[in-house]
C-alpha cells in the first residue's frame, strides 16, 4: 500500500523526535516510511511552527508516514484535522488547513498530506534551517 491518499508529512509536534502527546496518540496508526522534506518556509510563532508553501529554493525539514490501513487512516486524520485547527469552531479562525505536497525523499519522491498555517506570518521569526528540531536545540544554548 503506498496510496498518496494515506501518506502524512509531519514537520512540528507531531514528529517523533518530540515525543509529544499528540504523536503518542496517532503513532500507533502510521509506519515512519523516511525522514524527507518539502518546499516551503517555516515561522516560529511561540509554542508552534507555522508552515507555509513557497516556491523558494527554501525546505522545511520532517518525517513521511504512511497509514496502516485505510480504516485507520479515516480515524487519525480525523483526529489530526481537529488537533490542527483545521475545522474550528463557529467564532474561532482556522489555523491549518491539510493540502498535498511534494515530499522529498532518499528512497524518492511522494505526494502526502500536510498541514499548512493560514494566518498572517508577519513579523514573526523564520527557522532559516528548515528543521523546527535544531531549531529548539539550538535556541536552548
Amino acid at each position: 500500500m503506498n496510496d498518496a491518499n494515506q501518506l502524512l508529512f509531519v514537520y512540528g509536534s507531531l514528529r517523533s523526535g518530540f515525543q509529544g502527546s499528540a504523536f503518542q496518540y496517532i503513532a500507533p496508526y502510521f509506519t515512519k516510511l523516511a525522514d524527507g522534506k518539502v518546499k516551503g518556509k517555516l515561522y516560529d510563532l511561540g509554542e508552534f511552527p507555522a508552515a507555509l508553501p513557497s516556491t523558494d529554493d527554501a525546505f522545511i525539514t520532517g518525517e513521511l508516514y504512511q497509514a496502516n490501513s485505510t480504516e485507520e487512516f479515516n480515524w487519525a486524520i480525523t483526529q489530526l484535522d481537529d488537533y490542527e485547527g483545521v475545522h474550528p469552531e463557529e467564532g474561532e479562525e482556522q489555523l491549518y488547513e491539510r493540502a498535498k505536497a511534494t515530499v522529498y525523499t532518499d528512497k524518492g519522491e511522494f505526494t502526502a498530506w500536510i498541514y499548512w498555517y493560514k494566518l498572517d506570518v508577519t513579523d514573526k521569526p523564520v527557522i532559516e534551517s528548515g528543521d523546527v528540531l535544531a531549531y529548539q536545540r539550538q535556541k536552548l544554548k
